[in-house]
């Protein structure tokens, strides 16, 4: 998500694009998972930057904020260690009280939406968030193409992966 008070993004509003995304998104997932497969990465990688930056001037994350709604993001231990300090709690403690551990082994939310969503939308730790969070959607990165399923899988909540895949596949 785009840092608090870093410019203003108009909202992602029904009938600009955005009415039906996520039936869209359902009906086009064979075709971005072919793309994926297919795509040739140094193309890619030289479409992203226009393409990541195309979506977050129409679509504003804080209107949306399905990411902390519905998923978590992985905490590492340097996350768990920076997080920890800055709400002055232990490691052990804030493990207990808010994380749990995954199929894959990897600490997450225990519950949803985040804890540390607001009502606002904004993240009560957004300074030292996960380092997950702090790369999301991955849509100005390799991470599109070295992981097509976690791609895919972004693309079905968050709208930015969306457009952007959109905008890859209308390239082609």
């Amino acid at each position: 998500m785009k840092k608090e008070g870093e410019g203003h993004f108009p909202p992602f509003r029904p009938g600009e694009g955005g009415a039906n995304w996520q039936k869209k998104s359902a009906e086009h997932q064979k075709q971005y998972k072919y793309f994926l497969q297919k795509a040739n990465k140094n193309t890619v990688l030289k479409q992203l930057p226009d393409l990541h930056e195309t979506a977050f001037r129409k679509i504003d994350c804080m209107q949306c904020a399905n990411c902390c709604k519905k998923y978590s993001p992985r905490f590492k231990m340097p996350d768990i260690k920076r997080i920890a300090k800055h709400l002055n709690m232990k490691e052990g403690d804030f493990i207990e009280t808010y994380l749990t551990l995954d199929e894959e082994g990897d600490y997450v939310v225990r519950s949803l939406p985040c804890p540390f969503l607001g009502e606002d939308n904004f993240c009560n730790i957004y300074e030292v968030r996960p380092s997950d969070c702090v790369r999301f959607p991955y849509t100005d990165e390799d991470v599109i193409l070295k992981r097509p399923q976690l791609t895919l899988k972004n693309s079905s909540f968050c709208p930015i992966v969306y457009s952007v895949l959109e905008g890859l596949i209308n390239r082609e």
